[in-house]
């Protein structure tokens, strides 16, 4: 395998491969990892690939047009960097690398709560805004500052994660220590060992990448200084009472457009729009919450039937290439997010790391628009599946 990490990546799995080389393994553990058994994480990526395409000859393809119109932005393909807690720790100040990679790419980039980044220094990147996730915390001043801080930075597009008022169990993580628990020994496994057989990694992010924290609560954690005692921080932090009740609070706050991430059920969906959200993400947090459940893939259609008229759906969960992003347009989605594909291609070389993977999936979108016989991704329709 080692061989291998001298071929130029062309796939998903090779993007994943070469970072698992390059980082420690409690943060490739992190990111590549679900909740318990992994069962919605497998079926996440095996119900897209399930999704047959209907190939189509002899179709005008001289004039593809990959791009779509989300939120008043013009997207030059339907593809969005998804919110990736610690995605920053992947490369050196990451989400600033990842904003600058989307934004040669003409796609939005969304930056965590809990990203290593503060929102002032990936507003600085360009002129162009991002968009920005929120977590509802206990202390409501607090989310009110942030809000105003990322409202300030040029933000006007928020995903509101809601499917986190209970942790997922997450093995690895507990496994690595991410979750505490460890011994002496075990947090020399987890740090100076660990670090020592990453070197590359250790120089360009340990000891260049500073600081470590999440950057949009360093001033409100203390004296932390690694993302373990953040994480700790803003564990106490997560509000498990937050109610539809609370969406209409930020819906209040908030000027911008509202989507709330997390929808798996078509109730919850329509409880979305009577709550004046703009949008909704169908998710199941990459199977990283409540193990053994429905696919994304499978969810999309329903919620699409039920409320594919009245909102703008977005789709999250086991994309892993740009035909399953012409999949989840055809199956009702307006865009994908995509969330380990952006954090393993900046872990396998960076910004031009994740450039190529950009054109890669802009190349994939394109292919399967030709053979599809629609060549515009924004007319897109079920019309493109084979159905049995």
């Amino acid at each position: 395998m080692a061989g291998s990490l001298d071929l130029l990546p062309a796939s998903y799995e090779d993007f994943r491969r070469k970072s698992e080389q390059r980082m420690p393994r409690f943060l490739f553990d992190y990111i590549d990892g679900g909740a318990t058994a992994e069962v919605t994480l497998r079926r996440n990526v095996a119900d897209w690939e399930a999704v047959k395409l209907n190939q189509k000859v002899l179709c005008d393809a001289s004039q593809m047009d990959c791009s779509v119109e989300l939120f008043g932005e013009t997207l030059d393909m339907p593809v969005v960097l998804a919110p990736i807690g610690m995605g920053g720790m992947s490369a050196r100040r990451g989400e600033a690398q990842a904003k600058r990679a989307a934004d040669a790419a003409g796609i939005p980039f969304c930056l965590s709560t809990v990203g290593i980044c503060p929102v002032e220094e990936v507003a600085g990147v360009s002129e162009t805004a991002c968009w920005f996730q929120l977590y509802m915390l206990r202390d409501r001043g607090i989310v009110q500052e942030i809000l105003d801080s990322a409202w300030e930075h040029g933000v006007r597009t928020l995903l509101f994660t809601i499917d986190l008022a209970v942790l997922g169990t997450r093995y690895r993580d507990i496994r690595n220590g991410m979750t505490g628990g460890l011994g002496p020994w075990g947090k020399l496994r987890a740090g100076l060992i660990d670090y020592a057989i990453h070197p590359g990694w250790a120089l360009d992010v340990g000891l260049k990448g500073g600081p470590h924290g999440f950057g949009n609560l360093a001033k409100y954690v203390g004296h932390s200084t690694n993302p373990r005692d953040y994480a700790a921080w803003v564990t106490q932090q997560f509000d498990s009472s937050v109610t539809w009740a609370d969406m209409e609070w930020l819906r209040n706050v908030w000027k911008g457009n509202l989507v709330l991430k997390g929808i798996l059920d078509t109730g919850d969906a329509r409880q979305a729009i009577s709550v004046g959200a703009d949008g909704i993400v169908v998710s199941n947090h990459g199977g990283r919450q409540l193990d053994g459940v429905e696919s994304t893939a499978v969810m999309l259609p329903r919620i699409a039937d039920a409320v594919g008229s009245d909102t703008t759906i977005l789709v999250d969960g086991g994309i892993r290439s740009g035909q399953d992003v012409v999949r989840s347009l055809a199956l009702g989605a307006k865009a994908a997010l995509i969330g380990r594909p952006w954090v393993f291609a900046l872990g396998a070389g960076g910004a031009p790391a994740l450039s190529r993977m950009l054109a890669l999936m802009k190349q994939d979108i394109r292919t399967a628009l030709g053979l599809t016989g629609l060549p515009k991704a924004s007319e897109v329709t079920e019309k493109i599946l084979l159905r049995e």
